[in-house]
């Protein structure tokens, strides 16, 4: 019988991160979650253990290495390796104009969706080289690392970002048969949603839910995004199934950036 692969999630006590852990957990994964607030992290592993899915945790700041480093040492520890790592933690930041970003906030969030996914790439790949079998390495980017969103600019810098990193990175793993892709989300119905649209009030005089449906008119299938339609794709690209594709920044938005 062959082991459990196990995959490490990063900011999965809830929203997109948790749906992807539950999906992997579907797929046959051990799980170990992970994330900052230490309250919701434990509610969620209560629920999975009640799920009987075979499931570790630790609370970690994605922007110091030394907290991805650990994270990664828990996951070998406790499964004995570490075949599918999702970047997944990150922040939407200051919404705004351009000419009103503070310096402190940019410093918060590309410590978190730039740093944050470099520091995750690089103590997942130190790992999957060590064990010499491979792996996947899954970067959450989005939309606006497609294109530039107003009112986003700090945001949509960091998903640019993340599309640099997982192209360089693939180039750089591809000899060591790990594979790096992103998954670039659209309008998903989150609590970060929920902060955008509250925030786009100040800016752009509509009400509570307006700027949320306005973006959302925008789709082509006629829906806002699940974290389970997230999810779809990404179990393809932790599965044997995407084993030829790497360096790859893939939309699942629902028809709302065509490239």
């Amino acid at each position: 019988m062959s082991k459990q692969k196990v995959a490490v999630i990063t900011g999965s006590a809830q929203g997109i991160g948790k749906g992807l852990a539950e999906r992997l957990a579907k797929d046959g994964f051990a799980i170990v979650l992970s994330d900052i607030n230490e309250a919701t992290l434990n509610a969620a592993v209560k629920e999975f253990q009640d799920k009987g899915i075979n499931v570790t945790s630790m609370v970690g700041n994605v922007a110091k290495l030394e907290d991805q480093e650990a994270l990664v040492q828990k996951a070998v520890d406790t499964f004995g390796s570490v075949d599918v790592f999702i970047n997944n933690a990150g922040i939407e930041g200051q919404l705004g104009p351009i000419t009103q970003v503070e310096p402190k906030l940019v410093d918060r969030i590309l410590d978190i969706n730039v740093k944050g996914v470099i520091y995750g790439i690089r103590a997942a790949a130190n790992q999957m080289i060590k064990q010499g079998t491979g792996g996947k390495i899954i970067n959450a980017c989005s939309i606006a690392g497609q294109e530039g969103f107003e009112m986003l600019s700090p945001y949509s810098a960091t998903k640019f970002a993340v599309k640099g990193l997982t192209q360089a990175a693939a180039k750089e793993l591809a000899k060591f048969k790990i594979n790096v892709n992103s998954y670039c989300p659209g309008i998903v119905g989150t609590s970060m949603w929920e902060r955008i649209d509250e925030e786009m009030t100040k800016f752009m005089g509509t009400k509570k839910g307006e700027a949320f449906q306005k973006y959302a008119e925008g789709i082509a299938l006629g829906r806002t995004q699940t974290p389970e339609d997230v999810a779809n794709l990404v179990s393809f690209l932790a599965s044997s199934n995407s084993d030829y594709i790497t360096g790859q920044n893939i939309l699942t938005d629902g028809g709302m950036v065509f490239n």
